[in-house]
């Protein structure tokens, strides 16, 4: 393979996200890749508006899937729960069928303002994706607590023990791909 494609998706909208600035700085690490970054403020999923034909924005989002040999998925936790736009571009994802997620590689990591890293919304987020039949990228959980803590001015992730997590899952990750 020659230059793997990663797509980021952040489950956070806001520009300066903690999410989005974790799955940049995943993307460093792997190395060298085509990275592209999704975009997850969509429409929210209706099979009445899916029946007279997607919206751009989610056709887009099929076709970086389906080009991407890997996803890269920050899932912030709301309220103890995924985020809504991080589930409701899952819910798009998973209507085409054949299903475009099935047997795509992801690695899921979470940060968050509170003291789990948002802990919840990454187990939810995994639970989704495998009934999904995505292959997670497994191993100790990557979940950045107290995030504002976490990040210098440019959005490089500042904690050693962090990063080294993130270095060994985005190891991992090149691993599959080759």
């Amino acid at each position: 393979m020659t230059k793997p494609v990663l797509l980021l998706l952040s489950g956070s909208l806001r520009k300066e996200s903690f999410n989005r600035k974790l799955i940049h700085h995943a993307a460093k690490t792997f190395g060298p890749a085509e990275v592209v970054e999704g975009d997850l403020d969509l429409p929210l999923f209706n099979e009445d508006v899916e029946a007279i034909g997607n919206p751009d924005k989610v056709e887009t989002l099929f076709e970086q899937v389906k080009r991407a040999d890997a996803l890269i998925i920050g899932a912030p936790e709301y309220n103890k729960g995924v985020s809504g736009p991080l589930k409701n571009g899952i819910d798009w994802l998973s209507r085409p069928q054949p299903s475009i997620l099935k047997d795509k590689i992801a690695v899921v990591m979470s940060a968050a303002g509170g003291r789990t890293g948002g802990e919840t919304a990454h187990f939810m987020t995994v639970s989704i994706l495998t009934q999904l039949q995505v292959n997670v990228v497994h191993g100790p959980l990557i979940l950045v607590a107290q995030a504002k803590n976490e990040f210098d001015e440019s959005g490089a992730l500042t904690n050693d023990f962090l990063a080294k997590q993130v270095a060994a899952r985005m190891e991992r990750l090149r691993g599959m791909l080759s």
